[in-house]
């Protein structure tokens, strides 16, 4: 009910009680309980409670992570180590397998169900080398023409000095370059944390899946809080204004498609796997129909209407040949 109708029946209540002499002070009482409910504060309060328990669902300990994806959905999994300029990252699984009739190249950002896991795993925050290992995967795909499946959950790449001494800004620049262009189908899952370049690097794809409690956004509600409030105890609120959430970016067109998780993962993984497993069957059997052709130029088109946004301050004229760049023109000025 909205906040204007609400006072108007309160002041006719009032109208009625004062004009018959009757107590109407509990009817009266329900509706500005009603119009509390109605209040921006409330409704903030609720909507930042709400996304918070997203966030907090996608970094739950019991929810499963990329290797059980792989080794719920991938037959014959064989890993492939290594990104032969380096090492080999843990933090990054990849290999070979079968996803149903397909054979696949899958790569997943591991993260742990215990402290141990997570110690091995680097808390699934990938150095220079895991993600080299995950785009030289994706050059023997496209070489074999095989389909690549990108599970995801990351709270970001590693930031230590030694990923910048490898090169980790460069490492992640040449997977968005080159899976831009590559030449094979890309499916992209976000299963749980989807954070910053770490997870951009392997979200360039024909299609980005995203699990319902999962998130992914530019920076971290904490790191944002307390770089905005100076207080990271406001991730909260900072999560809001994020728009982290799978919905969230769907309606921005970010997000392809939002896969339902029933009563959760960490409840019930077999819902989300039944959804999930569903998803990329549909979508394999379209991008597979493509020529190399089509496949980029879709995935080009794709990428490029992220951030399209139509102009209503009326600077813009019609028809771009006709007009100067907007943002030059404000430099300009």
């Amino acid at each position: 009910m909205k906040k204007e109708k609400i006072l108007k029946q309160i002041d006719r209540l009032k109208s009625i009680a004062i004009a018959e002499g009757i107590d109407l002070s509990s009817e009266i009482n329900k509706l500005r309980a009603m119009l509390e409910l109605e209040s921006d504060d409330f409704q903030k309060e609720k909507q930042m409670k709400e996304v918070w328990e997203i966030v907090q669902n996608s970094r739950k300990i019991e929810r499963p992570k990329p290797q059980d994806f792989i080794k719920n959905f991938i037959e014959d999994f064989i890993e492939l180590k290594g990104d032969r300029r380096f090492g080999n990252d843990n933090a990054v699984i990849g290999g070979i397998g079968y996803f149903d009739k397909y054979p696949v190249t899958v790569v997943g950002i591991q993260k742990g169900h215990t402290l141990n896991e997570n110690i091995e795993y680097n808390f699934g925050s990938p150095h220079p080398e895991g993600y080299r290992k995950a785009l030289r995967l994706s050059f023997q795909a496209e070489k074999f023409t095989r389909p690549i499946l990108f599970f995801v959950d990351t709270p970001g790449a590693y930031p230590g000095i030694d990923s910048e001494e490898r090169g980790m800004a460069e490492a992640i620049a040449e997977n968005l370059y080159y899976l831009s262009d590559l030449k094979t189908p890309i499916i992209s899952v976000i299963t749980g944390e989807g954070g910053s370049g770490g997870a951009l690097a392997l979200g360039v794809s024909d299609i980005l899946i995203m699990m319902q409690n999962a998130i992914l956004s530019v920076i971290s509600p904490e790191g944002c809080a307390s770089i905005l409030f100076k207080d990271s105890s406001k991730a909260a609120e900072a999560s809001v204004s994020l728009k982290l959430t799978s919905f969230d970016l769907l309606n921005l067109g970010i997000v392809d498609k939002v896969i339902d998780e029933g009563p959760g993962l960490e409840v019930n993984p077999e819902i989300g796997y039944k959804n999930l497993s569903e998803q990329i069957l549909t979508s394999l059997q379209y991008f597979t129909s493509l020529s190399s052709r089509e496949l980029v130029e879709h995935r080009n088109q794709k990428i490029r209407k992220i951030g399209y946004y139509k102009d209503t301050t009326g600077y813009l004229k019609k028809g771009i040949s006709n007009t100067r760049n907007f943002i030059y023109d404000l430099f300009k000025l």
